[in-house]
């Protein structure tokens, strides 16, 4: 009785390559990405509003700033996921490719200089301007502008893509990427939202301490 029709496939690829992507594959992520980055976007542009008139605006300064905590702490979570996948072997994930050599290096500093710029931001907050020899609103405005250098880069390497990838997820029961659906959608929709909420309790909480400035 000839048993090759009974035998199966061991070789990951040949199961991976008609297979369909996972939630969690890198469609999903990129995805996921897209959208913490498009919220990020709108968020970081409110917080630019509030540098106009910090003495009218300080509290809503405070309170998109610890708000912002949430979305970019998910966002660092997304990328990292994407380096450790791809960097620890993952078939979709190698298949898919490193980002462009530039993006790969200004990762790093996208990642610093946005912990820098909230950290030092929290640290006002709660013990002022100097702790001990440390200028900390000197260091939260030096991390300030060099995020905001690496951020442009960072910015118009990715923002044409959002509008494309958000859709994606957006369109009911249909949601493609490179003729293939991805599913979950209500997932990221739902992390998303709990790092927004996350974001919003840290900002209730923290933002009242701007009266002491």
């Amino acid at each position: 009785m000839a048993l090759t029709h009974l035998a199966e496939p061991t070789d990951p690829q040949a199961h991976s390559q008609g297979a369909a992507p996972e939630a969690d594959g890198p469609e999903g992520n990129e995805r996921l990405t897209a959208l913490t980055g498009a919220v990020l976007l709108l968020l970081f542009a409110a917080q630019g509003i509030t540098l106009l008139s910090m003495h009218t605006l300080l509290y809503w300064h405070f309170f998109i700033g610890l708000l912002l905590i949430g979305p970019v702490a998910l966002k660092i979570g997304t990328t990292g996921h994407r380096v450790i996948r791809y960097y620890t072997g993952h078939l979709v994930y190698r298949r898919k490719g490193p980002p462009a050599p530039l993006l790969r290096a200004l990762g790093p500093l996208v990642v610093a200089t946005s912990v820098a710029v909230l950290a030092t931001g929290v640290a006002l907050a709660l013990v002022g301007r100097t702790v001990g020899p440390f200028p900390v609103l000197l260091l939260h405005k030096a991390s300030f502008f060099c995020w905001a250098a690496v951020m442009t880069v960072h910015v118009l390497a990715h923002v044409w893509r959002l509008p494309r990838l958000i859709a994606a997820d957006l369109r009911r029961g249909s949601a493609r990427h490179g003729g293939r659906r991805v599913p979950g959608a209500r997932a990221r929709w739902a992390l998303l939202a709990a790092a927004l909420g996350v974001g919003f309790v840290l900002a209730l909480l923290g933002a009242p301490l701007a009266a002491q400035w």
